[in-house]
């Protein structure tokens, strides 16, 4: 199932573990060594920067070799016809990108995730295209229309499980949230539908994830999950989920849609689900799903007052951020008070240098959006003169 064997991405995972641990100065030099050579890997890396270029450029060559391909080859074609060739495209970049990993070696490396990607698009507007688009002698021409995104969500769903890509089980469930609207018009159902489906994959993925939690694919199904739980949770809170799913849902419904025992039922619900999640990924030990809980925690309290219709003023968030202040300040000095600084497992202290790598790379990515941002606008102003001097040399006058 997986395009790299297993002790290539334990070598991997060992290799990552060796360089934390090394930077944090737990282990010498000889042992670092060592270590590394016990680990090798012919599997080829890059730096995040060099993998998001390379992302990049081989989406746009992708893309131009299609356009081009219609625009020389393939001159004014039906809509079928289009449809049939970006299906064909499809197969062929999701060939080039299994043969980048079988031949190439490459991993996370940019080129063969864009592959991967560029196949998901031509499969989903292919289908498009062939089957429901340009037909109006059906009777009912949209009628099947949800296999474009069920197909996205499967093949989505395929690269995840094939390359470990994380960002590919987003892209399914979003492909999700389209499922809802091919088959009701309420609202209340579709978001009833896309939280059931979500518990779904969270119950298949936590049942999956119980084998494999000292592997190197426990990360990728703690993320997984993580990702499903928050699904969830914007699903059943109406608040905050509204603006983001009229994209994808065809219209932002009033509130007065809901029904009341529904509405209310789902405030509870946001109020039970952040600490079912925070104890949950306290109880694993999992900081992907502890940050979930804790996100959703935070828009508990944010949705809270839209919920039962009180004004919002202009210091609440002021006051949201002095709370999660003063607990983040008591949650740290209860750890310190601990034993060597250690509650139940838990910590302070840096044991990863992975932390400190993860803000050097948001720190410099702020860095060139914001060097952007706070440029000072250059802003026209009229011709400026000098004026009074008649100082110059050769001839020149005050009017020069």
């Amino acid at each position: 199932m997986r395009a790299y064997t297993a002790s290539e991405e334990e070598a991997l995972r060992a290799r990552n573990l060796i360089k934390d641990w090394a930077g944090e100065g737990f282990l010498t030099d000889a042992q670092y060594q060592r270590l590394e050579q016990e680990t090798v890997c012919d599997l080829r890396r890059t730096n995040i920067f060099l993998r998001l270029v390379l992302f990049l450029f081989t989406l746009i060559i992708v893309g131009a070799a299609v356009a081009l391909f219609f625009n020389v080859i393939l001159t004014h074609p039906a809509i079928q016809t289009t449809g049939i060739f970006l299906m064909i495209f499809a197969a062929v970049s999701y060939a080039s990108a299994e043969f980048a990993v079988a031949r190439a070696r490459l991993y996370r490396y940019g080129i063969e995730e864009a592959l991967a990607a560029c196949s998901v698009a031509f499969l989903c507007v292919g289908m498009q295209l062939v089957f429901f688009e340009g037909r109006p002698y059906s009777p009912t021409p949209h009628e099947m229309e949800f296999l474009v995104p069920a197909a996205g969500a499967i093949a989505s769903l395929w690269i995840w499980r094939r390359f470990g890509l994380f960002y590919a089980f987003l892209a399914a469930m979003i492909f999700v949230l389209w499922l809802p609207g091919h088959w009701t018009s309420s609202h209340a159902a579709q978001h009833l539908i896309v939280a059931a489906l979500y518990a779904a994959g969270l119950s298949a993925v936590a049942a999956v994830r119980a084998g494999h939690r000292f592997t190197y694919l426990d990360e990728t199904y703690s993320i997984a999950e993580a990702l499903l739980w928050l699904g969830i949770y914007l699903a059943i809170n109406l608040q905050p989920s509204l603006d983001l799913l009229r994209q994808w849902l065809g219209g932002t419904p009033p509130t007065t849609e809901f029904s009341r025992p529904l509405y209310w039922t789902t405030w509870v619900l946001i109020w039970c689900l952040p600490p079912a999640v925070l104890a949950r990924g306290l109880r694993g030990k999992d900081r992907f799903v502890i940050a979930v809980g804790a996100i959703a925690a935070v828009l508990t309290l944010i949705t809270n007052k839209p919920y039962l219709g009180w004004p919002r003023h202009s210091w609440d968030p002021m006051l949201l951020g002095a709370l999660m202040i003063g607990v983040g300040l008591v949650i740290r000095r209860w750890l310190a008070d601990g034993p060597g600084g250690i509650r139940h497992g838990f910590t302070t202290h840096r044991l990863s240098g992975k932390d400190k790598s993860w803000m050097s790379t948001g720190a410099a990515a702020l860095g060139l959006v914001a060097s952007e941002s706070i440029t000072p606008p250059q802003t026209s102003s009229p011709e400026f003169r000098f004026g009074g001097g008649d100082s110059g040399g050769g001839g020149a006058s005050s009017d020069f």
